[in-house]
């Protein structure tokens, strides 16, 4: 091989760009990374001489292709465009008259890209003519006729997308229109194993079974297009069961397909850690913790430099003893008004409510009495129990805050040795912060406030019947 073939072949890309009405203007190449627009990264820039020439050379070994964006300063004008590693391509254009009539030349993929751009604009253009119909339509059998016409020529894009593909097999454009098929849901009726009961949730359980089908996750150009992150939103948003067991599940699903790519696996494991802690649901920070210690702690997380990959360790750490279903640490502290120990675990109650709080919190001075209302009205008949802790504060400053709030019912301790480190134990770095423990002090709830405690009781107990109705059906079967 010659050094010209190799200089060819050690290149990522090199696009020389021809535009009129370009002259002294600068222009940036961009690409996408999981998420569509704004979302967008600068990649490179080039200035156009006199003549309205530009250039962008690279020869990264990173590179892997995607779809690029050519956006000039002044923001006024853009295009997209496919690029491939080792293409070599010249871009011609009229810069008053983008995004279009744009050539290229050394990329056919390029300029079947165009026509397919060619393509949208007149579907769209369709489209406003039956919303304009809709609009016009005067009586049910008028709007049906424009729906029943709107719904046929949507079929054409389908078309379009699955005879490129047909036609191209193997090129980024046929990976992009597979990546963006949506699962057709088979004709009914759709029976159960009894052949007469009519199977409600076949068309939930066939697009989720199905939805991955056209997503190569081992073609990481597909994670620099506007594709794949609003993908996994409804997949995870929508399909997915928001409990830990299932995100858990899904989560493994998802990076064994993703196992062996690069961006691929880095931004599924990346959107699926972000998914569980950001989450408002209760008790996901299981699954946060069980992706630290399955990926992050095993090295799956290349892209993390030490410093940063110690942070979600210890933030994984810091929750791991809380997760609900986990026996609640010990607490062991004074009694504010008798001065004996008293233990979290010794405390006699169906349920336990431990109230993390100060004196001094705002929020605190407002939520306590409000969680006192709902203690003498609902909880204390249930069997409840309150054990809290103060976090801080001098101990009158405790106890007239106790006194002033008629709170002195519950068990009131506090850490004035400093000695305890249930801050750790139970993840306390805010306050109130309320767990709900269970006869056995295992954690059944967390990061609860007095809004939400009856509700989460009464789940509880419903299921905890249930399961007694199972058990004793089981006892006579």
């Amino acid at each position: 091989m010659g050094m010209a073939q190799l200089s060819i072949a050690a290149s990522a890309y090199h696009i020389k760009l021809k535009m009129t009405d370009a002259n002294d203007t600068m222009i940036y190449l961009l690409h996408y990374y999981g998420k569509g627009r704004p979302t967008i990264f600068k990649v490179d820039s080039a200035f156009f001489d006199k003549s309205g020439n530009a250039e962008f050379k690279s020869d990264d070994p990173e590179f892997v292709g995607g779809i690029y964006v050519m956006l000039l300063s002044n923001r006024k004008a853009d295009f997209e465009f496919l690029l491939n590693k080792g293409d070599d391509m010249t871009i011609t254009a009229s810069v008053s008259k983008l995004p279009e009539g744009i050539k290229f030349k050394g990329s056919p993929e390029n300029e079947r890209f165009q026509e397919y751009v060619s393509f949208l604009k007149d579907y769209a253009d369709k489209n406003k003519q039956f919303e304009e119909r809709l609009k016009k339509a005067k009586s049910a059998a008028d709007t049906s006729d424009v729906r029943k016409d709107a719904i046929a020529y949507s079929k054409k894009l389908t078309a379009y997308r699955r005879d490129y593909v047909k036609a191209n097999p193997n090129t980024l454009l046929s990976a992009v229109f597979n990546s963006m098929e949506i699962p057709e849901i088979p004709e009914g009726p759709h029976m159960l194993e009894d052949g007469k009961t009519k199977d409600s949730s076949f068309a939930y359980r066939y697009y989720k079974n199905h939805y991955w089908d056209g997503f190569n996750f081992q073609d990481d150009r597909l994670i620099y297009t506007p594709i794949y992150d609003a993908k996994l939103e409804e997949y995870m948003t929508k399909l997915v069961l928001p409990w830990p067991d299932s995100v858990k599940f899904e989560s493994d699903y998802l990076l064994k397909k993703a196992k062996g790519s690069k961006d691929v696996f880095h931004y599924t494991l990346w959107y699926l850690t972000r998914y569980a802690e950001n989450s408002k649901v209760m008790g996901m920070d299981e699954a946060f913790v069980y992706l630290v210690e399955n990926y992050y702690m095993k090295g799956d997380a290349f892209w993390l430099k030490p410093d940063e990959l110690k942070k979600y360790i210890d933030r994984a750490q810091a929750i791991a003893p809380n997760v609900v279903g986990n026996l609640a640490p010990e607490i062991s502290l004074p009694n504010l008004y008798t001065k004996k120990t008293e233990s979290l675990h010794a405390q006699k109650g169906k349920y336990t409510l431990v109230v993390f709080y100060s004196p001094n919190c705002g929020h605190c001075q407002h939520e306590l009495p409000s969680l006192d209302s709902l203690y003498q009205n609902v909880l204390k008949a249930k069997g409840v129990k309150v054990y809290t802790v103060a976090t801080e504060g001098e101990e009158k400053a405790i106890t007239d805050f106790l006194t002033k709030n008629k709170l002195t019912e519950w068990t009131n301790t506090w850490n004035p040795d400093h000695t305890s480190d249930y801050h750790s134990k139970y993840d306390v770095y805010s306050t109130p912060t309320i767990y709900l423990l269970d006869e056995k002090k295992l954690i059944v709830g967390k990061r609860l406030d007095h809004s939400n405690i009856g509700g989460l009781l009464d789940m509880v107990e419903r299921k905890a019947k249930d399961k007694a109705k199972e058990k004793a059906a089981g006892k006579k079967n």
